[in-house]
């Protein structure tokens, strides 16, 4: 990038930094930032659906319905989520082998469970091994998403369904006594009002969202807190034009700035987003805020 670099052993302080902080290494550092920004934003809403669904379901008046809402709640919230991802995706991407396999090698004759071997046919494996890098980076990332989906979405029911019922029951009886539905009283009374007192839990639970971040290593995604240590450990002269030593404490204080300013930024915005939510919103003893 720099003509200057093409020598690094006569570079002064500066030029070396700048040299070292434009290698392709470092773009990966930079590139990881992003990765965990995309998985963020598209985790949050799908963790929401996942969240909205549970939570419906656990108030259902079906009693099956009822049990499996929340029993999903249940159970995702009592298991560790480090158990969690080092168990779950294992499964997850077994599951989805299985079902591959049946489909599409009905001949096999051999076990696919071979003591704690787990072997499928070579065309139903995720993904294929002639598939491109990025293909097994996207299936990773995918898994990463539907991971943290179930888990956040589990929390997210609970919230979502403690703010259901902190709803008054009297506006859904006012609401049917005009001739509304049961239906049309829930989307139009009870969903439009809910989100106030949702709000501080799904903030909360935003920030343990964030927080968690670091747990993708766990799920082979290559993210900022891998190259921190991979970058931060000492490198030797034989292997790069720029060896340093022992770095990972300055690369992990970078992390912590970066996490303490996107928090910040994040409860800046649910503040602001949870005074819009409640501007003109009945509260419990009946007055408007």
């Amino acid at each position: 990038m720099f003509e200057f670099c093409t020598n690094p052993e006569t570079l002064g302080d500066f030029q070396w930094f700048a040299c070292y902080f434009t290698t392709g290494k470092l773009f990966n550092f930079y590139g990881s930032f992003v990765t965990v920004l995309v998985l963020l934003f598209i985790t949050a809403p799908t963790a929401l659906a996942f969240g909205f669904l549970g939570a419906m379901s656990a108030r259902s008046h079906v009693a099956p319905v009822s049990w499996l809402g929340k029993a999903y709640i249940a159970i995702v919230r009592g298991v560790p989520d480090i158990a969690f991802f080092m168990f779950f995706v294992i499964a997850l991407d077994q599951g989805f082998e299985y079902l591959r396999h049946q489909a599409l090698c009905p001949d096999w004759d051999q076990p696919i469970r071979q003591g704690n071997d787990f072997i499928v046919c070579a065309q139903a494996k995720l993904p294929l091994s002639t598939s491109d890098q990025w293909v097994h980076e996207v299936y990773g990332f995918f898994l990463a998403v539907l991971t943290f989906s179930i888990v956040f979405g589990a929390f997210a029911a609970n919230v979502l369904f403690g703010a259901m019922r902190a709803v008054p029951h009297g506006q859904m009886e006012t609401a049917e006594a005009y001739g509304m539905s049961h239906r049309q009283a829930f989307w139009r009374v009870l969903v439009p009002q809910m989100w106030m007192y949702a709000m501080p839990g799904l903030g909360n639970l935003w920030m343990i969202l964030i927080k968690a971040t670091p747990l993708l290593f766990l799920l082979g995604v290559e993210d900022i807190v891998y190259w921190a240590r991979e970058l931060g450990g000492s490198i030797n002269p034989r292997f790069t034009d720029y060896p340093h030593g022992d770095w990972r404490a300055q690369f992990f204080f970078g992390l912590l700035v970066f996490y303490l300013c996107f928090t910040r930024v994040s409860e800046i915005a649910f503040d602001r987003l949870s005074r819009r939510l409640a501007h003109g919103q009945a509260i419990a003893t009946g007055g408007a805020s």
